[in-house]
């Protein structure tokens, strides 16, 4: 079996109150295999984003220890940690999170201009995604011309052009009609499909269903059954 392309020990986040801390994560022993589909559920103010934060690498202030293809996150500097991201992590936010001001072409190109990547290889690279996701005819469009939905799917596209080994996405349904969130969901299905490694967070029994493995965390402590190492 191949290493875990991510793998969390003990790791654990709290912040300082008065006379002691507020716990927020506990004790989270967990690896994701390749190839894996992880569904993350649990109540609101579970620990579900934080979680996600902290295996996205927008968050640092943890304790434990995060492996990320084998590289040790929790000692890395800030430097470190922006390569890690670049060089292994794709995101998708509820909320779309593009820019308003860049057409579907531009918002799919940026994140290829932070990469040694040739302007022909980009070019080459935001046209295939566009064809790959259907979306050729809306590359000149701005995000405010587009459906919650399409947007949704540009997202996705931004997230995967620059070939990450793990896609992390936080409700990537939550702001989406049901229809809109079931074309993500296959999306998502068949991108893993293809070999693509994705941890989700949702409250959607249905839509965790759709990876091969669920935890599910309750005041910051994943459930006995499912914590521990990815079988």
């Amino acid at each position: 079996m191949n290493d875990p392309v991510i793998e969390l020990k003990g790791v654990e986040k709290s912040y300082p109150l008065k006379g002691g801390r507020s716990w927020v994560l506990r004790q989270i022993n967990l690896a994701v295999n390749p190839g894996d589909f992880l569904s993350i559920m649990g109540p609101s103010g579970s620990g579900k984003s934080s979680l996600l934060n902290i295996l996205g690498l927008l968050d640092s202030e943890f304790s434990g220890e995060y492996l990320l293809a084998g590289e040790a996150v929790h000692g890395a500097s800030e430097k470190q940690r922006k390569q890690l991201a670049r060089d292994h992590i794709g995101f998708i936010f509820q909320h779309y999170h593009l820019l308003d001001d860049l057409t579907v072409y531009e918002n799919l190109d940026l994140p290829l201009s932070y990469r040694d990547v040739s302007a022909a290889q980009r070019k080459a690279r935001v046209g295939d995604v566009l064809d790959r996701f259907q979306i050729v005819g809306k590359k000149d469009l701005y995000p405010n011309q587009l459906s919650g939905g399409q947007q949704q799917l540009v997202a996705v596209a931004r997230a995967v052009i620059t070939e990450p080994k793990v896609l992390l996405a936080d409700e990537p349904t939550g702001a989406l009609h049901s229809t809109q969130g079931q074309m993500i969901m296959d999306l998502l299905s068949e991108l893993n499909g293809q070999g693509m490694t994705i941890v989700q967070v949702t409250h959607n029994p249905d839509y965790a269903a759709r990876g091969n493995r669920r935890v599910d965390l309750f005041d910051g402590w994943l459930q006995p059954a499912e914590q521990g190492a990815a079988q």
